[in-house]
């Protein structure tokens, strides 16, 4: 499984990246965690809002920072 962040590197982004770490380890789920800060690939995404969240390539969030909780729960599907 393969998670991304996309952002600028903001404290917002930063915070997502954090959780979606703790989210993986809480669930043991196997996946990378990659946080990606170029624009132009976030644009080539069509991702309006950040920060956002991708799970093997569909984006689950954007615009806003969901729980540990909520990522565990998305990474269980």
């Amino acid at each position: 499984m393969k998670i991304e962040v996309y952002g600028s590197g903001c404290s917002k982004c930063a915070e997502l990246e954090k959780r979606a770490k703790e989210a993986v380890a809480a669930t043991g789920t196997s996946a990378t965690v990659e946080h990606v800060y170029d624009m132009n690939k976030i644009i080539e995404r069509g991702i309006f809002m950040t920060p956002a969240l991708l799970i093997d390539g569909k984006t689950v969030a954007s615009g806003k920072i969901p729980s540990v909780e909520e990522i565990a729960s998305l990474l269980r599907r």
